[in-house]
């Protein structure tokens, strides 16, 4: 990684206790993702996981990241700025339009695809993902991806609206075809609250 570069969620959890689940979703790409690729950030924020994905893909991959605040936008666009990325897309719309700005000769060439849900931090929290829509982008995604990709999910259900979020991602993925894709799971078990979760696909 370059000495512009955020730190890996790696390091933090090596201190003490496992990773977050947005902290396993970092390891699983930095495991796939190579030089040259492109990638794709679902649900962009304040531009953390854009940044770690243009680091990971370096200046010959293709970075796309989307949201709907604009908020949101302006902000990663900054961060990478700052870091210097020229490779990355911020486009100023919802995650289920990703197909209308990913060039269609990328279209099954992505390798990875990176979703944190949920609210925007430290933003107004009534201003959520939604399930509808989350839906169909994961249905974009999928077509998005390239054979052998990742894709992650970091998923909330302890906020309002998350609970029923998590549920029907639970539905959506227990009915992936399991020829054509793999699906784990990561999330402890041993907390009294709902806490986050990491969904993994890997396309065959």
């Amino acid at each position: 990684m370059s000495e512009n570069s955020v730190p890996s969620p790696r390091i933090a959890s090596s201190i003490g206790g496992l990773p977050s689940a947005v902290g396993w979703a970092h390891l699983l790409m930095e495991d796939r993702l190579r030089p040259g690729d492109s990638v794709i950030d679902a649900t962009c924020g304040n531009g953390h996981d854009t940044l770690f994905l243009a680091q990971l893909v370096g200046s010959q991959g293709r970075v796309w990241a989307f949201d709907v605040q604009e908020a949101a936008v302006v902000e990663t666009r900054r961060r990478l700025a700052e870091a210097g990325i020229l490779t990355a897309t911020v486009v100023h719309a919802g995650h289920e339009t990703m197909a209308q700005h990913v060039p269609p000769e990328r279209h099954g060439q992505v390798a990875g695809i990176m979703f944190n849900l949920g609210y925007l931090p430290g933003s107004d929290k009534s201003v959520i993902t939604l399930t509808e829509t989350t839906l169909r982008a994961l249905s974009v995604a999928l077509d998005l991806l390239a054979p052998r990709g990742l894709l992650t999910l970091a998923v909330y259900p302890g906020h309002e609206g998350g609970a029923q979020e998590q549920q029907a991602i639970t539905q959506w993925a227990a009915g992936l075809s399991p020829r054509h894709y793999e699906v784990q799971l990561l999330r402890p078990i041993n907390r009294s609250a709902s806490p986050p979760e990491c969904w993994v696909v890997w396309k065959r």
